[in-house]
C-alpha cells in the first residue's frame, strides 16, 4: 500500500483511516469501501472504537431523548467518564460521534434479528442497547451503542479523511449508494 493510502492496522487485515471534522476532533475508522466519485476518493468507514450516543432518560411519563448538541454537555460527559472509568472503558469525544474504548462486549445483532423475528415491538428504543445509566444535573443518563451499523463518509486527502458533512454529503450520498448497489449485484 502506498504511503499515502490508508494505513494497516498492526495485523495485516483491515486498513484504517484517521477522520477530521471541521473542528480537528479525530475518529479512527476501518476502511469498508473506497469509492472514486468526480476524481476524488471516497470512503465507506466503520468506528475502530465502540459509537454510544447520550441520551437523556425522560420521567414515566415522557419519551427519552437523544442528547444531540454535546457542546453544552461536557459536565453530563464527565460524570459518564468517571462511570466507563469503574468499567475499564474510556469516553472518546471523537469526531462524528462519542466513541467508547476499553474491552467491552459489543451488542448481539444476530439477538436483535431473532427478537425482531419473533413479532416483538419494534420502536426505537429497540435500536439501542444500553451501555451504562448515571445521574448528572438532577437528570438520569444513559450511554447507548447503536445495534445497526454505523458508517461515517470521508473524502481521502494525503491519506486521511475528511468528513463529508452538510451539502457536499447531500451530493455524494446517492451515488455512494447507488455505487453500493452495483457492486453488490455484481457479486450475485
Amino acid at each position: 500500500m502506498s504511503s499515502d493510502g490508508p494505513s494497516s492496522n498492526g495485523s495485516g487485515d483491515v486498513p484504517t483511516v484517521l477522520v477530521r471534522d471541521q473542528t480537528g476532533r479525530q475518529l479512527l475508522c476501518f476502511l469498508e469501501q473506497l469509492i472514486p466519485l468526480d476524481g476524488k476518493d471516497y470512503a465507506l468507514l466503520t468506528p475502530v472504537d465502540t459509537p454510544v450516543c447520550l441520551v437523556r432518560i425522560a420521567d414515566e411519563d415522557g419519551e427519552d431523548e437523544v442528547v444531540e448538541e454535546l457542546d453544552g454537555a461536557e459536565p453530563i460527559l464527565s460524570v459518564a467518564d468517571v462511570v466507563l472509568q469503574e468499567h475499564d472503558l474510556t469516553l472518546i469525544r471523537s469526531a462524528v460521534t462519542l466513541t467508547v474504548s476499553g474491552d467491552l462486549e459489543e451488542p448481539d445483532a444476530e439477538e436483535f434479528e431473532d427478537e425482531l423475528d419473533e413479532g416483538e415491538e419494534d420502536d426505537e428504543s429497540d435500536l439501542y442497547e444500553m451501555l451504562i445509566q448515571f445521574r448528572a444535573e438532577d437528570q438520569e443518563y444513559g450511554l447507548f451503542i447503536p445495534l445497526d451499523p454505523f458508517f461515517v463518509v470521508a473524502r481521502m486527502e494525503n491519506g486521511e479523511g475528511v468528513l463529508v458533512e452538510g451539502e457536499e454529503f447531500e451530493r455524494v450520498q446517492p451515488r455512494i449508494e447507488a455505487e453500493l448497489d452495483d457492486r453488490e449485484l455484481g457479486d450475485d
